[in-house]
């Protein structure tokens, strides 16, 4: 945050005290714009106490009396509760009597703000579902719009946003159930208009200026863009980076919107891409093979967008299924809290649910699926290939595949402490994180996988992926283990992107009997 008052930006210090990755701290700081702090530390003034582990930016009141900002502590993650501090500001630029107004153990507030007229606003799920709230004269929290909906997601990065205050009281927000839309709150009647357009993921960037709104939004026709909305005319119009079809749109799927039943008839919620290509009619009395898709996160979601990787698929007659699993976000905290302490568990069982649902129903060749995913998909792509032997081979993209090693020291501060929940305090169930590992349960493996790696990630390091390769070796089960250098957590290069997605079409080509002369045979090894 920038403040021009007394020529300083305010942020987080984020500083290592130590070797291991988690020897960390952070504080709200103040830098100064003059750009003497580069050479000199002293210069950056530390605002917040250092109490909790992680905090995010502040925000000023627009008297510049006050500040708000976000603050929580290991072993919770932010969607798991987090907490509002409050504090004065002194005349010399200091925090003070800073003070806990809203959140706790149980509650996620991933964001808050101030209204023009000075009046506190934050999201909450406290009612189950991520609302806005804000917080009158005399203290009282009330509920803006309170819908079983989420007008706030999971705090992956600092400075997220969306909600913004307008300077006439209204409210631009981004809501939604699954899909998400922009619309305009206003907060004293509670009527929320969203904005025409054909988006249906908008990213949590939200800025606004005067009447305009602004932010970046993808649909299952577009890649993302910059789009604007006038709140006096109610027109919107894309303002920056607008979709650009690199190939024919005729060759795009056309998603299908599915709720799944799972285990104890729980819904399970998916987004079914059926094998499309106008070139191509597929033989009557063949069924097409699918691969379905695991996230990462694993609290995250797959967003209703175009994905020209899905489009790469579906183009050459094989169908994908993104399945959003119990953990993921976009269906409120009880969706969410399936996966507490059951990673492996349900989200291993809600994509083979919706894998045989499709090959039940008869959109899918029971014989002919697939599973992958990477991060966290990874994992339940690796957890699936050990528990089920439905899938006929699995893509294995920078994984986590060791617990007990990852929950140690393999991994960034942020999440050292996330498998506390997803699978539970290690010193309390260490049994079950071998349990769970795919690296300690590789005879079970007999399908065959393709393994991506990048070889600079510190957040899934190679090392995991090595281990689990030794043990493998000498098994006979075919597979392939490609590792790119200059890669990190998430493949970015045009080559790397390239000779992914060709080798794992290679995989399916071979596995699913599929005479493919496009694309280099990947060599698999036993």
């Amino acid at each position: 945050m920038l403040h021009p008052d007394r020529d300083e930006v305010w942020c987080v210090l984020e500083e290592f005290t130590g070797p291991a990755p988690t020897d960390v701290r952070r504080v709200i700081a103040a830098v100064p714009l003059d750009g003497s702090a580069a050479d000199d530390r002293s210069a950056v003034r530390e605002l917040s106490d250092g109490r909790h582990r992680f905090v995010t930016g502040p925000r000023l009141s627009p008297d510049g009396r006050q500040v708000a900002w976000i603050a929580w502590d290991h072993p919770r993650m932010p969607w798991d509760g987090t907490e509002v501090l409050l504090a004065d500001i002194t005349p010399d630029g200091a925090f003070t009597e800073a003070r806990t107004v809203a959140g706790g153990p149980e509650e996620s507030i991933p964001q808050v703000g101030w209204t023009a007229d000075g009046r506190l606003l934050h999201v909450s799920d406290r009612s189950g579902w991520w609302n806005l709230y804000r917080t009158s004269a005399d203290g009282e929290t009330l509920p803006l719009c309170p819908r079983p909906e989420e007008f706030g997601g999971p705090l992956w990065k600092i400075g997220h946003c969306w909600f913004q205050p307008l300077d006439d009281g209204l409210v631009a927000v981004i809501h939604g159930k699954g899909a998400t839309a922009l619309g305009i709150l206003d907060p004293q009647s509670g009527e929320l208009v969203d904005a025409a357009g054909p988006w249906t993921e908008w990213a949590p960037t939200l800025a606004a200026r005067g009447t305009r709104v602004v932010g970046v939004a993808a649909s299952p026709r577009s890649a993302y863009e910059v789009v604007e909305l006038d709140t006096r005319t109610g027109r919107t119009r894309v303002v920056g980076s607008p979709h650009d079809d690199p190939v024919d749109p005729s060759y795009y799927p056309e998603p299908l919107i599915r709720t799944f039943h799972g285990p104890d008839d729980r819904e399970i919620h998916a987004h079914v891409y059926p094998p499309h290509n106008p070139d191509r009619i597929a033989p009557d009395d063949e069924l097409p093979p699918y691969v379905v898709w695991a996230h990462g996160g694993p609290t995250g979601h797959a967003p209703l967008v175009l994905d020209l990787a899905i489009a790469y698929f579906t183009s050459r007659g094989i169908g994908v299924a993104e399945v959003n699993y119990g953990g993921s976000t976009g269906y409120g905290r009880e969706y969410r809290e399936r996966l507490r302490e059951q990673w492996g568990v349900v989200d291993v069982e809600d994509c083979a649910a919706v894998a045989h649902a499709l090959a039940t129903e008869g959109t899918a060749d029971p014989d002919r699926l697939a599973i992958r995913g990477g991060s966290a998909g990874g994992w339940t792509t690796a957890a699936s290939l050990v528990t089920s032997d439905l899938y006929a081979c699995g893509t294995i993209i920078y994984p986590i595949l060791d617990l007990l090693g990852w929950a140690t020291d393999e991994t960034h501060d942020f999440e050292s402490r996330y498998l506390d929940s997803l699978i539970g305090p290690v010193d309390e169930v260490p049994a079950r994180y071998r349990e769970r590992s795919p690296i300690d349960h590789v005879d079970r493996i007999s399908a065959p996988f393709l393994l991506l790696q990048g070889l600079d990630d510190v957040i899934c390091p190679p090392a995991q992926s090595e281990r689990f390769l030794a043990r493998m070796a000498g098994r006979g089960v075919p597979h392939a283990y490609i590792a790119f250098e200059g890669e990190s957590h998430g493949f970015r290069l045009a080559d790397t992107l390239i000779r992914a997605l060709e080798a794992e079409l290679s995989l399916y080509a071979q596995t699913f009997g599929i005479e493919r002369t496009d694309v280099p045979r990947l060599e698999l090894r036993k």
